[in-house]
């Protein structure tokens, strides 16, 4: 049974993180984090926004043998949804078949999630647990977004651990095609008013 970590971030922290952290000089920073209680174990209302109003996931787990993996999820706004100040949960649709996460998720239940807003700037990491749940028609229904065409499979609740969020530094901003189509729709509706403004009152002078 593994002894409880003394600080949340040490769910990411190993001795072997810190030891580089020393040797790197980022230590004492973390150590002072560290100090105030380290990350974040709760679910908060802005991280909660945040979090479904995203419309990508990326979910890593890792076999019994340490093997990682990393699968992508996505759906409309909303289809992960935060259940509690712990728990996020979301419809696993059907895919390739693979089934390498739920394989992981069986031998080890260590998951991570890590969430990205391009047209922000801003990335958010989560770790915790994760587990599968199937032939659950209530949860499914609770959880499947409305009018998605996608076909659901089972569902997958992550318990949060700890998070953290990064700085914008390096995150390239790119825009949802959608978000980018609404805009230009928009400007294009203000041009035509204005020329329809221009020709009447050129026609006001003719």
């Amino acid at each position: 049974m593994h002894d409880q970590p003394a600080y949340s971030s040490d769910v990411a922290f190993s001795d072997a993180v810190k030891a580089i952290q020393s040797r790197k000089g980022s230590r004492n920073a973390y150590a002072h984090q560290e100090q105030r209680g380290g990350w974040a174990t709760k679910i908060d209302a802005p991280l909660k926004t945040f979090i479904e109003a995203q419309t990508s996931v990326f979910l890593a787990t890792a076999n019994a043998e340490g093997q990682p993996y990393i699968q992508h999820r996505g759906g409309p706004a909303g289809f992960l949804k935060v259940l509690d100040d712990q728990t996020i949960g979301f419809v696993d649709f059907s895919g390739n078949r693979q089934y390498i996460t739920s394989g992981n998720l069986v031998e080890n239940p260590k998951a991570y999630l890590f969430l990205i807003d391009y047209a922000q700037r801003s990335r958010v990491k989560l770790w915790g647990t994760a587990r599968v749940i199937e032939g659950d028609a209530e949860k499914i229904a609770q959880l499947m977004p409305g009018n998605y065409k996608a076909r659901p499979e089972q569902v997958i609740l992550f318990t949060l651990a700890a998070w953290d969020a990064n700085c914008p530094q390096h995150i390239p901003q790119r825009f949802e095609a959608a978000d980018v189509a609404k805009a230009l729709a928009a400007k294009d509706e203000k041009i035509a008013a204005l020329e329809a403004e221009l020709s009447l009152l050129s026609a006001a002078k003719g």
